[in-house]
């Protein structure tokens, strides 16, 4: 059985690549299983006893109880399989479902009649053997399916789960998180462990279901990537899977030009993020970098690296004239600028210039509100970085999950767009799109999104596609600040690339 697993706050490279679908398109990938042949209770059973086997590796030591809490559907279907097996292993198993057993119709009653054992009614007073210890609780009440607010009922039992020392195993996504968007739905067990079939849906990724959903093991049930509808526009889990063989590797003939000559345009204010990102993109492999600033801040960028060009530029006619040299291959707007008329000519400017260009910081806030402006400048390589703050102040109209929002951003705008998070979306204007699922909370301290705007550019810089140089750039931020840990600060980033890189490179791709 094909288990791939995704540890929370871990590298996300077991699931990267996957799709990660939403309700509708796990369904439509069922029925193309079912319409092959395969006959739905199999496929049950094969879920339920993937659930058990997930439960066995995470915890070796078996546990001596375990309470099955299962829905009116076929989660509660599964949840009477798992019981099964549980019970088959040895345990001392115990179910309380939503509803009594003859009432569940097709293979959920099916399931709950192979169980056979005794059924409590689902209400908090069912939770008593949990004071037992050493219990493990089965979380299948509600699956992908559910779309409103839990009942008062659920939610008393949810409620009661809360500060138990049972872990909860959840069947397909913890009851009450939203598949496809994250949200939760009035209330959601947090899961130890979740265990769900075919492909991550997107609640398991984005906020705050991600949160509720920690390890995540995605178990193979037989669905095929060619059974999901428009499968090309179905986002990624973002990982190497999907941008390495983009990767630039220097080869014997290169020389620093060839490598990419990098443009950051800094200014006097806050040097320090002009400094983080002129870094990072040296770090990543940019053959040569120039800082564009006024003649007063250059010796703020002079005294921080020797290999760094500092060249006069107060204004955007200067800035023109500087990009007359045709070795420049990638620009970075806005990292450490203020959001004036100024910096907006800056961006204005470079964009012109039909570079490949990052625009961050100051650079998106110019242009608040006016995205039409924007998207006057708009081309595939030109990668912009929000954070939440920034999206909202330059998409103030735009509604939904983060995907949702990020996917009409980028087309809007038609530049490339990073919404940055915890559950960093990265999204293409003709519709492509990654979700990363293993940034680390260390990550979030002041200049790490500098840090992250000179990867892209540096990436950009030596020729990398737009989409694979964003969801890259991601990718090796999260990889450098896991292997950090606690204590993180920006300035520590853009020296762990280095090794980041070397360990990719002895890592033979599948």
């Amino acid at each position: 059985m094909k288990l791939r697993w995704h540890r929370h706050g871990r590298s996300a490279e077991e699931i990267a690549g996957l799709p990660v679908v939403t309700a509708a398109e796990m369904r439509a990938a069922e029925a193309a299983l079912f319409a092959r042949g395969t006959p739905s209770f199999d496929v049950m059973a094969t879920a339920g006893r993937a659930v058990v086997e997930a439960i066995r590796l995470r915890w070796p030591t078996p546990f001596k109880r375990a309470l099955v809490l299962a829905g009116p559907g076929n989660n509660g279907g599964d949840g009477f399989i798992v019981a099964s097996e549980l019970k088959a292993l040895g345990l001392d198993v115990h179910v309380a479902a939503m509803q009594a057993r003859e009432l569940y119709s097709g293979d959920a009653a099916r399931a709950a009649a192979l169980w056979g054992g005794s059924i409590a009614k689902l209400e908090p007073g069912a939770l008593a053997k949990l004071d037992e210890g050493d219990c493990v609780v089965i979380d299948a009440i509600f699956g992908i399916g559910l779309a409103r607010p839990v009942a008062d009922a659920v939610k008393a039992v949810i409620h009661a789960l809360h500060g138990r020392p049972c872990p909860v195993v959840a069947v397909d996504v913890p009851s009450g998180i939203d598949a496809d968007t994250g949200a939760v739905l009035g209330a959601a067990p947090r899961a130890a462990l979740t265990v769900t079939f075919g492909w991550p849906k997107r609640g398991h990724l984005l906020l705050p279901g991600r949160e509720w959903a920690r390890d995540l093991v995605v178990a193979d049930i037989g669905c095929r990537d060619e059974d999901l509808p428009d499968l090309a526009k179905v986002p990624r889990v973002n990982g190497t899977a999907l941008w390495r063989n983009h990767l630039p590797l220097p080869s014997a003939a290169d020389h620093k030009y060839t490598r990419g000559h990098a443009l950051v345009v800094g200014g006097a204010t806050m040097p320090g993020a002009t400094r983080l990102a002129s870094r990072a993109a040296r770090r990543v492999g940019a053959g040569m970098l120039t800082v564009a600033a006024p003649r007063e801040a250059h010796p703020y960028y002079l005294i921080d690296q020797p290999g760094l060009i500092v060249r006069e530029a107060a204004d955007a006619a200067a800035l023109q004239a500087l990009l007359e040299d045709k070795r420049f291959t990638s620009v970075l707007v806005g990292s450490g600028l203020p959001a004036d008329s100024a910096t907006a000519g800056a961006v204005e400017t470079a964009a012109a210039s039909n570079r490949a260009l990052v625009i961050d910081g100051g650079g998106l806030t110019a242009f608040a509100g006016g995205v039409d402006a924007l998207a006057k400048l708009g081309r595939a390589d030109i990668v912009l970085t929000p954070h939440e703050g920034e999206f909202a102040r330059l998409f103030p109209d735009l509604k939904g999950d983060k995907l949702v929002r990020a996917r009409e951003a980028a087309r809007l705008s038609g530049c490339t767009v990073v919404m940055k998070g915890a559950d960093t979306v990265i999204v293409a204007p003709d519709g492509r799109a990654a979700i990363n699922a293993d940034a680390p909370a260390w990550l979030a301290t002041a200049g790490s999104g500098d840090v992250l705007a000179g990867l892209i550019l540096g990436l950009l810089g030596q020729g990398m596609p737009a989409f694979e140089a964003a969801a890259a750039g991601v990718s090796l931020h999260g990889m450098a600040g896991a292997a950090f840990g606690p204590g993180l600060i920006a300035e520590d980033l853009p020296e762990l690339i280095p090794e980041v890189l070397r360990l990719l490179s002895e890592v033979d791709p599948e």
